[in-house]
């Protein structure tokens, strides 16, 4: 790709961005939430046109991608973070989406148990435990996965491009993709590889490539990777300790959040927690432990079947998550887009929908107070949008998160949980929210985070949790005095350590 340049109005999204790759290779493409790496994948498959004056060349000749038809029949294809599958088809259905086989001679009748024999042989080479009849809905989100790379596969892809694929995965899933990847690439397929995480990074890639606000910055090959380079290279600047919590000695203060013995009708078994004004409690473990669901309980968003919730020494009576913000208690969301923020709102709207009736005066919204509010969470939050009149849907992953930690914030809280709240977030914005950690926490808010990167937890955490199969299994440092270390973390997860009381 040369010279690659689009604007949208307003908005200059990529300028004269510049991307080789090379077969059999994997690519990472790097770069901030807004830095244009969806833009310029777009481009690449199909979706948006860019401006006159750039060229796409696959293996030498110069090619005209003018819609996703063009790009597939060129080998592209797109894994993208929300899967594009029908639940209600089969497998084989899937695979063939666009390219079904007819029955001779009978025009509109589809040649099903033909397509169920073409992509048995591309199932059984990914190693795919499912067959080609089975319903894509009936399958797991890992699963479902391997069906769209299996699609790319049997539709003889040369560049498959996967954006942020280990998102939904566990740990397992993960190695698994990687096996994959590495047959792929050892096939002499091209991959281009989007990933925030910088192990996935270190792990995988043959060569880095790194865009900043629309721009291409450089290339790096494997020998040349370092995190201080690719920090350098993705936001301008230095980010030095970028997980590092300065640990005071532990001091909390008193306890503004107390759950004992919360359970649920399936995941969730007996589990409590102490949370101080000030401090910020990690709550670690692996993909099904019951960290979500824990959370979910406290804050009412999900029945309990037993257990307590107090705020200050005083009984809860949380019902729904109406009644816990109104006591000053808030909940961010793992999935932002699902259960987090209205895609079709603007910006403004989105910050101001949990305190909009502070601003309602006999039955009228005073709009004016609810745009200088929505002004000022940019400017705090540092959200990166042309105005505040823009829908959420049209941000980026990290500004879309700012948004929706803003809308918490508005509504002052004495007690924070944020579930992941980095998930999907560049390097540059998940600095800003530790920097936002750091500073409620001072203020003494408590804050619960829930994590799957081990990094995060152990740098921004005063004390953590660790969950098993829905229980507490352990405590590690504030005043238990083990340190919180990865490999306690890892031990208490996965029961290599003997379970503690809660």
């Amino acid at each position: 790709m040369r010279g690659i340049s689009k604007t949208f109005p307003g908005v200059r999204a990529l300028d004269n961005v510049r991307l080789t790759v090379y077969p059999g290779e994997v690519h990472s493409l790097m770069g901030e939430n807004g830095a244009g790496k969806s833009t310029l994948m777009k481009i690449l498959s199909g979706a948006y046109q860019a401006d006159p004056g750039g060229e796409i060349l696959i293996e030498g000749e110069v090619s005209v991608i003018d819609g996703p038809l063009a790009a597939r029949a060129l080998g592209v294809a797109v894994i993208y973070q929300e899967l594009s599958l029908a639940p209600n088809l089969s497998v084989a259905e899937n695979i063939h989406a666009g390219r079904e086989l007819k029955k001779g001679g009978l025009l509109g009748l589809v040649d099903r148990a033909g397509m169920e024999r073409g992509c048995e042989d591309v199932l059984k080479r990914l190693g795919a435990s499912f067959k080609p009849h089975t319903l894509v809905g009936d399958l797991s989100i890992a699963e479902q996965q391997l069906v769209e790379i299996a699609r790319a596969v049997h539709a003889r892809a040369r560049i498959l491009v996967m954006d942020e694929p280990t998102t939904p995965l566990s740990s397992r899933e993960t190695d698994r993709l990687f096996e994959l990847i590495r047959t792929l690439r050892a096939e002499g397929i091209a991959i281009i590889y989007i990933s925030h995480r910088m192990a996935e990074i270190y792990e995988l890639s043959d060569r880095v490539s790194v865009l900043r606000d629309g721009s291409y910055v450089g290339t790096l090959t494997r020998d040349e990777l370092s995190a201080e380079s690719l920090v350098r290279m993705m936001v301008g600047r230095d980010i030095s300790g970028f997980y590092k919590k300065e640990h005071a000695p532990y001091d909390p203060g008193k306890v503004v959040l107390q759950a004992r013995d919360i359970a649920d009708e399936g995941r969730v078994r007996g589990c409590s927690l102490d949370l101080h004004a000030g401090e910020v409690l990690g709550i670690a473990g692996l993909v099904g432990a019951g960290r979500t669901e824990f959370a979910r309980l406290i804050f009412g968003a999900e029945p309990r079947v037993r257990g307590e919730v107090s705020m200050d020494g005083k009984p809860l009576n949380v019902r729904t998550p109406r009644d816990a913000i109104d006591a000053g208690l808030v909940y961010l969301t793992e999935d932002r887009k699902g259960q987090g923020l209205f895609l079709d709102m603007s910006v403004r709207d989105n910050i101001n929908v949990a305190v909009c009736s502070r601003d309602a005066r006999m039955g009228v919204l005073d709009l004016a107070r609810g745009a200088s509010r929505a002004r000022d969470a940019i400017a705090s939050l540092s959200i990166r949008v042309p105005n505040a009149r823009v829908n959420a849907g049209a941000l980026s992953g990290g500004n879309q998160q700012k948004v929706l930690l803003s809308r918490l914030l508005e509504t002052q809280p004495r007690v924070l949980i944020l579930d992941e709240p980095t998930r999907g977030v560049d390097i540059g914005a998940k600095s800003e929210i530790y920097r936002i950690i750091n500073e409620l926490a001072r203020t003494g808010v408590g804050i619960i985070v829930i994590s799957s990167e081990l990094p995060e937890i152990i740098g921004v955490a005063d004390r953590v949790l660790v969950m098993r199969e829905g229980e507490i299994a352990g405590e590690l440092g504030g005043y238990t005095g083990k340190p919180i270390e990865q490999e306690a973390i890892i031990e208490l997860a996965t029961g290599s350590r003997p379970a503690l009381a809660a």
